[in-house]
């Protein structure tokens, strides 16, 4: 029946604006604003809807994962645009859990919705 339709996902936020700054400035996705939500243009095809909801309560997992290949210089680099890594257990003093699967990081969006960095 879906086999071919091009379904994606979406996320709620509490404030478009600062999601706009945060995915566009921030992170340097490419962002577009249509009838008062965002598309996130991820590449691959895979866009994101952002939509805004009054009663927003941040997700508890995570929503976006973004592969990288050197996630020390990435997590430095959003670190340096102020960007904060959550201190989960068995973090290293960067933010990153390095002790099964990949190397990963954890951090949040202005809303609170958890997002990671991942070492490919």
């Amino acid at each position: 029946m879906f086999e071919n339709t091009k379904a994606f996902s979406g996320f709620s936020v509490d404030d478009i604006e600062a999601a706009r700054r945060f995915y566009g400035e921030t992170l340097g996705l490419r962002v577009s604003e249509a009838n008062g939500m965002l598309t996130l243009h991820i590449a691959g095809d895979r866009d994101t809807l952002v939509y805004p909801k009054k009663d927003h309560v941040p997700a508890t997992y995570t929503i976006l994962n973004f592969p990288v290949e050197d996630i020390d210089a990435t997590v430095d680099g959003l670190t340096e645009r102020g960007v904060r890594f959550e201190k989960y257990p068995n973090v290293d003093a960067k933010g990153i859990f390095r002790e099964m699967g990949p190397a990963i990081a954890w951090f949040t969006d202005p809303a609170g919705n958890i997002l990671s960095v991942l070492q490919v």
